[in-house]
Parts: structure tokens; C-alpha cells; sequence
């Protein structure tokens, strides 16, 4: 599967939790593709499930790795990452990722910037909300010139302003349901949108979003 979802011009809606899963070389690992530009190498956004005990090839981040845990603890030879763990790999790093209990992560491969260095490990468990528009609570990941990487909280009821995407956006439904004028998109639903897009968004129940802007361009 190459050339998957590569037209970054055209708005992308995947829900993972029905998605088909596909092998990888690696044993007791599947993967949701949601978007790759060939089949082991460049860019490529995925779903990674591991089973118990299993593991991926130990394997170099030319452009880097960005990784969300969405369940169970992912772990490499560096330490172990539970759900809700937020991780940046820098271009030129390299690692033998595996899981005991079995876990399931957001992986974004070969995207980021070359001068972009710092290793980012953040357990959202332990780290505090500020408060963002409105009644939105944000959680600051990551950012690198006009990239920027945040949870967001949507306390029930919560509507937002119309607004445009300088950049795009990226979106991945961690839990409840986000909706806009174009959709209902429930946890576990992958949204791309391009860049200077614009949509209306609100929620009907407490909502958290991972969310990426700046970085379709």
C-alpha cells in the first residue's frame, strides 16, 4: 500500500476502531495505515497494535518519530511509556520498540524537521491543564516553528468559534465524540484537514482531542 492518503489538499476521516488492520514484519504487530507514502519507508501516520509480549525491529527515525499511546504501556531499551504518554524521537535516533502487556500507539514517521532535535517524553497523566479559548483546557506537547503539537480538553456542551486551519490540522479522538458542521467523529476517528480549511466545531459531552496544526504545508 503506497501512495496511501498523500494528497495533504484533500480532508481525510478514518475511524480506527473499524479500520482493517494489517500485518508487519514483525510478528504479533499490526497496523492501521492512515496515511504512507511507501510501504516501509517515508512518511507514514499509523495505528500500531502489539500483542503481549511481542515487539517491532529494532529500526532508525531518518526524519524522527512522533508517538501518542492511546492503551496498555508501550516500552522500548529506554524505559516503558503507559497510555497517555507523548514521545518525540529525533531525526537520526533509533530503537527496538516491544510491548509486555500489549499496548496500542499513534505513530507519525519521516515528518519532522531536520533542525528539529529535542527528544520530548511527557506522561499527560501527570501533567496539568491550562486553560486555552473559552472553556477549553490545553495541554502544550510540542512545538517547532509553525508546527504545534496539544491535548485539548471540551467540557460538555463546548462550541467553538469558525475558524481556519493556517497549516492544517490533525485530530485523533482520544475519548467522547467531537463534531463539526461536516461530521461526528467518535473516539478513536482520525481527521486530517488541510491547509486553510475552515470548519465550526462543538461537542455534546466532555471531549479530549489530540490535536496537530502547522505541519501540512
Amino acid at each position: 500500500m503506497n501512495n496511501f492518503n498523500m494528497e495533504l489538499s484533500q480532508p481525510i476521516v478514518i475511524n480506527t476502531t473499524t479500520a482493517e488492520k494489517l500485518s508487519s514484519p514483525s510478528s504479533g504487530v499490526e497496523r492501521i495505515p492512515l496515511e504512507r507514502e511507501e510501504k516501509e519507508t517515508g512518511r507514514t501516520t499509523s495505528i500500531v497494535i502489539f500483542q503481549p509480549d511481542s515487539k517491532f525491529v529494532a529500526h532508525s527515525h531518518p526524519l524522527g518519530e512522533e508517538i501518542f499511546v492511546i492503551e496498555g504501556v508501550f516500552s522500548d531499551e529506554f524505559g516503558d511509556y503507559p497510555a497517555g504518554t507523548y514521545l518525540r524521537n529525533p531525526p537520526g535516533t533509533s530503537h527496538t520498540p516491544f510491548s509486555k502487556e500489549g499496548c496500542k500507539i499513534l505513530v507519525k514517521l519521516h515528518q519532522m524537521d531536520i533542525n528539529d532535535t529535542q527528544k520530548v517524553v511527557i506522561d499527560t497523566n501527570k501533567e496539568q491543564w491550562q486553560q486555552g479559548h473559552g472553556n477549553l483546557e490545553v495541554m502544550s506537547l510540542h512545538s517547532f516553528k509553525t508546527e504545534s503539537s496539544a491535548l485539548v480538553k471540551w467540557p460538555k456542551g463546548e462550541k467553538f468559534l469558525e475558524h481556519q486551519h493556517f497549516g492544517g490540522e490533525e485530530i485523533f479522538v482520544l475519548n467522547g465524540e467531537f463534531i463539526d458542521e461536516h461530521g461526528k467523529y467518535p473516539k478513536g476517528t482520525w481527521i486530517r484537514s488541510p491547509h486553510l480549511s475552515i470548519h465550526h466545531p462543538y461537542v455534546d459531552e466532555e471531549t479530549i482531542i489530540y490535536v496537530k496544526t502547522g505541519h501540512l504545508i
